[in-house]
């Protein structure tokens, strides 16, 4: 993305050009109609090319938009905004299928795209308008971005303060057209700038080349999972008592969601119902647990779900030992254990104080 000013993008102008005049055809984006139904994310991340082309084919996204918010000035231009003279920021409207995905699952997304620890831009691009941001459309939309925010803190993966701000959502303007799926109109430009620029580095050292942002495809599930782990997490199955993975676990450690790798449950809440299932009497980070009125089996209980995957994790019972008097009942399939030797080395040292005597 070019900018009028100074930029590390500038020294990838070459690029720009062969990729605009080369011969090969421009990548087009599969037009899909977004109904009146769809629900709309409104989020900005510094260069909006990146944050867009994070949700270029994940299931229940209808479209992601480029553009400009957070500015009083209408129908601001690219040069405009680009040159801080508008008091936009760049920023991708989503379009998303609730029943499909959540308002939780696409900031999981977003949260894996972007430095949320920099508030004067996002990697080589500087100023406001490049800075990151949450504008949500209604309260629960606000109650949901807080409670994302403070999972990610939880996880331990930055070691300066998360500074994106979660405000309300302001008039949303479409970039110019050439901005749009940009990462598939010039892929081989797209990837020098996101890489060029640190955030691909940057990305790839806090979260892996290959990270799990939301709830991965049914395909990549299958291949990743077990027979056993998918039926539980995915079609709310429960293993055997007695004959499961951490049951009878007495190491000292955590426990993190089997498919989205957050942190779930700790050694310190674990203790010994006779039920043949690890019981828990708290989560170790409740932004990360979700918990849903279930009927299955034609009574009341309260099912335990992940929040960022949406995994079943299994059902919480008051008839636990104090101090909070529940029982949360786990099957191992939904879990990894992290043993306490090991947190540092998995990024997760801020859990290591709990084990301190």
């Amino acid at each position: 993305m070019l900018r009028p000013r100074m930029s590390i993008r500038i020294l990838f102008s070459a690029a720009f050009l062969l990729a605009v005049l080369g011969c090969a055809a421009p990548g087009v984006a599969e037009t899909v109609e977004v109904p009146d139904t769809a629900s709309v994310a409104t989020l900005a991340g510094g260069c909006f090319w990146c944050v867009e082309s994070a949700f270029d084919g994940v299931d229940g996204v209808y479209s992601a938009v480029s553009g400009y918010t957070g500015g009083e000035k209408p129908n601001p231009t690219y040069e405009e905004v680009s040159a801080g003279r508008s008091g936009h920021l760049e920023a991708v409207q989503v379009h998303y299928d609730p029943e499909r995905i959540t308002y939780e699952e696409i900031l999981s997304i977003f949260w894996r795209t972007i430095d949320p620890t920099d508030d004067g831009g996002q990697f080589a691009d500087r100023g406001s308008q490049y800075r990151t941001g949450i504008y949500f459309h209604d309260d629960d939309q606000r109650a949901v971005a807080e409670r994302s925010r403070t999972a990610l803190e939880s996880l331990g993966k930055f070691d300066k303060p998360i500074v994106t701000p979660i405000v309300p959502a302001t008039a949303f303007y479409d970039a110019e057209e050439y901005h749009q799926d940009y990462h598939l109109k010039h892929p081989a430009h797209y990837k020098r700038y996101r890489y060029g620029s640190g955030r691909t580095p940057f990305l790839e050292k806090i979260w892996g080349k290959h990270p799990v942002a939301g709830k991965p495809s049914d395909d990549e599930l299958r291949s990743r999972l077990t027979p056993l782990q998918y039926r539980v997490t995915q079609e709310e199955g429960t293993e055997r008592p007695f004959a499961n993975e951490y049951w009878d676990n007495k190491r000292e450690g955590i426990y993190v969601d089997v498919v989205g790798g957050e942190p779930l449950f700790s050694s310190t809440d674990k203790f010994k119902s006779g039920t043949g299932w690890p019981s828990f009497t708290r989560p170790l980070v409740e932004a990360n647990v979700e918990e849903r009125e279930d009927y299955a089996l034609g009574a009341r209980r309260i099912e335990v779900r992940s929040a960022a995957s949406d995994s079943h994790l299994g059902h919480v019972f008051a008839d636990g030992p104090a101090p909070t008097g529940l029982r949360y009942c786990i099957n191992s399939a939904s879990l990894r254990f992290i043993p306490k030797e090991d947190l540092e080395a998995e990024g997760l040292a801020d859990y290591l104080a709990q084990f301190e005597d």
